[in-house]
Parts: structure tokens; C-alpha cells; sequence
């Protein structure tokens, strides 16, 4: 069944960010993470995209994201639309029957929740293919943005997680710093631009993404100068951990980290080649983001389209490459609740979504050929 949504012009306008003294600081790194692997999942090549030029003016969110590798597009989606979307999640997050009450910090720890990694990340429990999830998707406006982007209409779009931070959590450590960059250090340019939906108010305090502003630029010399260097565990090539010896590096040459501060309904996007990670809620406001990736059809191939129209039927997931290259590897991302696979994630969503025309076309599945 399709239920066409209503369009909703898209705000160009960008803000500036925050930076905070504490985040110019080398972050602290998560050493736990330092198990040298080869990955087990190593993909294709994927096309640079001749879209983003600094030396142009555009006018809009695109001259931030080439200047500084990162840009909040402001008010995409209409906020009370946006803090909808949220209420949606706390009541998915009831919907599990653990005990989980919004109005009652009591009830934010793991034996009233569903397992949420420290990072926040919801990879299980079908959020990938709820219903929520593709509504924020399908927001015309939000196309709009990555139409803008990449001056292409025909998109399909990544099978990614949702973010959970829940505020004042007990049980859990904060997120240690994992800088990371999400393309394959060995091919560089300009391949693909991350993005989020932010559902909730996002300042300085209250977690979420930083970015070392910038350094999408040194990308290539950085990499070509730390070639020989051994690699940290990565579950695909496509992922890439920076050491501290890496980060001294990019200080010395003047990048700092920015924490990214955002409205509800505003879009982030970013450069995969730009050092990121994400922090911990440290005050009162939860953080709650849909992860939106979109690239032009054209940059897949009709294996890809094939595979992602496989991975939806089954309502499964993808990491944020939207040609579907990393689909998601259950036996890493198995949620363990009291030393076993929960019970409660069936991967599969609880409310299956139903698609507009624009969001059946973020599929893939009608750009297959016969």
C-alpha cells in the first residue's frame, strides 16, 4: 500500500556551530578497540562524486560542507513534525514491555530497554525498517536535500541504524572517543556524504556528533603518510580507526574537533572522509537521530540494486553506503541480554512502514532492470 506524504519546502539556511574548549582537545581513544584483523567485509569500488567545489559560491548548505566537511541544513523537517518522530520512538521504546516509562528516569536501565550499545546505536529490533524510520526517510524536504547535493532527483538511500542516547543513564559507561572516518583510506575524493535527521534539541551538553572541522582536506596526504602504519580491527575496508600517533598529526596541523549542535529537524551532514565520532548525553535531553544517507542511483550497480532489494524484502539492514554494499552481519550486532541473543529482537519491525512513491524509489527497486 502507498500513502503519499505532503511536500514540505527545504530550508537551506546553515548554523554556525558550537566549539566547545574541551573538544579541541585530542580525545580520549577507546583502547579497547585495537585488535589488528583483517576485515571480513570488503567491498567494491565506489565512483568520486565531481559535486562539491570550494572555490564556488552556492549559495546554500553545500558551501559548508565543502569549506569545512560538515553543515546543518536547518529546519528541514517542521519541528513539531520532528518531535513527533521522537514521541514515536519513546513509544516504541514502551512498546517492548521491559518496563521503559519516558516520564520515569527510574526505568532508563537495560532490564527496562531494549540493548542499546553505549554509542546509542540501534542496528536490531527492526528499527532499520520501522515505520517511524522510514517516515523520516521519505520527508520530501529531507529528499530535497541530497537532490540538492549531488543535482540528482534519482536517489535511493541508506538501510541504516537510529541513535538512542538516553539522558542520565546509570548502567552504562560514557562513549569512549572512536574517531573514525567511514571510507576506505585507500580510495580517496569526495565518495560520500553522511547525514542524520536530528529529532530532539542538540546542544554543547547534550551528546552527539563531532567532527574534526577540515579534515576531509589532508584526507589523501594523511593517508598516503601513514600507509605502512598497522590498521586497527575493522569489520569492513570500508572503516577506518585513527590512532593517537593520527591525531597528533592532524593537531599539529591546526584541525579541532567541533561538537555539532543542531535543532529538532535539522539535517547534518558530513563528508565520510572527515575524522567523527559521537559523545555521550551529559545533561538532561536524550538524543534521538535517524541516520539518512542518499547517493544517486547511477552509483550503484544492478548487483547492488538486487541486493538491496533483497535486503528490504527481508527487512534487513546495510551500513550507510546506500548501494547496499555491507550488509549488516547479525553475529556482530546480536543484542546479548543476560549472556544470550535477546529474546525480545526479532529483527524484524514492529509496525512495517508504509511507503510513499518517493520512498519506494529510495529502495532501488523500481531502478532494477528487467
Amino acid at each position: 500500500m502507498l500513502i503519499l506524504l505532503s511536500s514540505n519546502k527545504m530550508a537551506t539556511a546553515t548554523m554556525t556551530t558550537t566549539v566547545q574548549r574541551e573538544f579541541n582537545e585530542a580525545p580520549k581513544l577507546d583502547t579497547k578497540a585495537t585488535v589488528h584483523a583483517i576485515p571480513p567485509c570488503v567491498v567494491h569500488d565506489t565512483p568520486v562524486l565531481d559535486v562539491l567545489d570550494e572555490s564556488k559560491t552556492y549559495g546554500d548548505f553545500r558551501d559548508d560542507l565543502a569549506r569545512d566537511g560538515f553543515c546543518v541544513v536547518k529546519n528541514v523537517v517542521e519541528k513539531e513534525k520532528a518531535l513527533a518522530y521522537a514521541d514515536d520512538i519513546k513509544t516504541w521504546l514502551e512498546g517492548f514491555g521491559l518496563g521503559y516509562k519516558r516520564d520515569d528516569p527510574s526505568t532508563i536501565r537495560e532490564e527496562c530497554l531494549p540493548i542499546i550499545h553505549q554509542k546509542g546505536l540501534l542496528q536490531a529490533y527492526g528499527a532499520t525498517h520501522e515505520s517511524f524510520t522510514w517516515a523520516v526517510r521519505s520527508e520530501p524536504a529531507v529528499i530535497d536535500v541530497f537532490a540538492t547535493l549531488y543535482q540528482d532527483k534519482d536517489l535511493i538511500c541508506s538501510f541504516d541504524a537510529i541513535n538512542v542516547s538516553l539522558a542520565n543513564r546509570q548502567d552504562l559507561p560514557a562513549n569512549a572517543a572512536w574517531p573514525h572516518q567511514d571510507q576506505d583510506p585507500e580510495r580517496g575524493g569526495l565518495r560520500c556524504v553522511q547525514g542524520f535527521v536530528n529529532l530532539l534539541p542538540n546542544g554543547p551538553e547534550d551528546g552527539g556528533l563531532l567532527v574534526l572541522k577540515g579534515g576531509h582536506k589532508v584526507s589523501e596526504e594523511y593517508h598516503n603518510f601513514f600507509r605502512n602504519e598497522p590498521r586497527e580491527f575493522r569489520w569492513t575496508n570500508e572503516m577506518y580507526l585513527f590512532k593517537e600517533t593520527g591525531l597528533k598529526w592532524l593537531a599539529d596541523r591546526g584541525y579541532e574537533w567541533v561538537k555539532v549542535n543542531a535543532e529538532p529537524g535539522d539535517v547534518v551532514l558530513w563528508d565520510s572522509r572527515c575524522p567523527h565520532y559521537n559523545a555521550s548525553p551529559t545533561r538532561d535531553i536524550d538524543r534521538f537521530v535517524v541516520y539518512v544517507c542518499m547517493l544517486p542511483v547511477s552509483t550503484a550497480t544492478q548487483e547492488d540494486l538486487i541486493r538491496k532489494k533483497a535486503l528490504f524484502e527481508a527487512q534487513d539492514g546495510h551500513s550507510h553506503w546506500p548501494m547496499a554494499l555491507q550488509p549488516f552481519i547479525k553475529a556482530f550486532l546480536e543484542p546479548m541480554r543476560d549472556g544470550k541473543p535477546d529474546p525480545h529482537n526479532t529483527w524484524k519491525p514492529r509496525k512495517a512502514p508504509e511507503l510513499s512513491e518517493a520512498g519506494y524509489k529510495l529502495t532501488g527497486i523500481p531502478y532494477i532492470k528487467a
